[in-house]
């Protein structure tokens, strides 16, 4: 071969810039769109992984704090009254709603004992209901980029795999100065798929365990606030 098209073959492999933002800047506009659109998902995945870990974190001191109050022996009259005072969550929330439908009950002009039980347990329930769907906001956010993420990056690989093919046919060249470059901008985009995919899915399942964990506490202090207060009216009755 003469040794002055050997020296071309291999200039473009050479002259190629390979490096991220040189991958990026000769993407396909196409496969640009898929990764952007991939780099702000994976930065959306990041700010709910930030949040839901400090609102998970914060729940569970908040639960602890008034399991410890709750058992201390305080008076139900005196911790609903501290409690009531102010914007409550979680399991003071639960507490708040059932003594709530409690004191309406008798405290009303006509004592409404007879299913009381039943309506203090269906308050409770709606309560937990909404707690949980409070803890599981923008979790779908993350199960959706988690599972649609790898396909988005291969969607982005495959228009640039063909984009490269239609310049190899173009130039009529198969060496791999012409080739490495169009398959590495387009590995590059199922790359950052996975970057925003691996770590979506994780913390997704991260996050349902700790749901199911906060949700499970909940219903078992509503078992045991119920079982006090049905003493109380079958006190009362």
């Amino acid at each position: 071969m003469n040794p002055t098209d050997v020296a071309q073959s291999v200039l473009p492999l050479t002259s190629a810039d390979l490096s991220i933002w040189g991958l990026f800047w000769s993407a396909h506009i196409v496969v640009k769109a898929v990764m952007i659109g991939l780099l702000i998902a994976s930065i959306w995945v990041w700010a709910i992984v930030i949040d839901k870990t400090l609102l998970y974190a914060r729940t569970k001191r908040a639960m602890d704090r008034f399991e410890q109050t709750f058992w201390s022996g305080q008076s139900l009259e005196e911790l609903y009254r501290t409690q009531s005072a102010r914007p409550a969550h979680s399991m003071a929330a639960l507490f708040v709603a059932a003594m709530r439908e409690w004191k309406r009950s008798f405290e009303g002009a006509s004592r409404a004992i007879g299913g009381l039980q039943m309506r203090i347990e269906k308050v409770m329930d709606v309560t937990i209901a909404r707690e949980i769907e409070r803890l599981e906001r923008r979790l779908l956010v993350l199960a959706t980029v988690g599972s649609a993420g790898p396909f988005i990056g291969l969607f982005g690989t495959v228009w640039g795999i063909m984009t490269s093919f239609q310049s190899i046919a173009a130039s009529k060249n198969t060496s791999l100065a012409v080739v490495a470059p169009g398959i590495a901008e387009a590995l590059f985009a199922t790359a950052i798929g996975l970057v925003a995919a691996i770590p979506a899915t994780i913390f997704y399942n991260k996050f349902v365990s700790e749901v199911n964990k906060q949700a499970q506490r909940l219903e078992g202090f509503a078992d045991e606030f119920a079982a006090i207060l049905s003493r109380q009216i079958d006190e009362a009755a």
